[in-house]
């Protein structure tokens, strides 16, 4: 069994060449969302949800982007609404959110 239920990788690369990246979209702001709407919500901790930053996911072109694991599921997302939607559906009732899916 794993160490969380659901381990929540955001992208927050920053790339200095001016491709597209996570970064420009204020990832690491809303990556600081999450983390605070889940300890609100006390789902953090063992053997439930963790949320981490990530170096780039190369999936810039779809981003800003997070995957939640162990499902292995991509999504993007415009603003905290849809991280609440992300939280709240594919977090807390296990069901996948497809319109954000990438």
């Amino acid at each position: 069994m794993s160490f969380y239920k659901h381990h929540v990788f955001f992208c927050t690369n920053q790339r200095s060449d001016g491709r597209a990246c996570c970064q420009d979209n204020g990832a690491s702001e809303v990556r600081d969302y999450a983390k605070k709407r889940i300890k609100e919500l006390e789902l953090s901790g063992e053997g439930k949800v963790r949320i981490n930053s990530a170096g780039c996911l190369d999936r810039c072109d779809s981003g800003p982007v997070l995957v939640v694991y162990p499902e292995e599921t991509w999504y993007t997302f415009v603003d905290k609404e849809d991280v609440d939607e992300i939280i709240d559906e594919h977090l807390v009732n296990g069901r996948s959110v497809p319109r954000l899916q990438i």
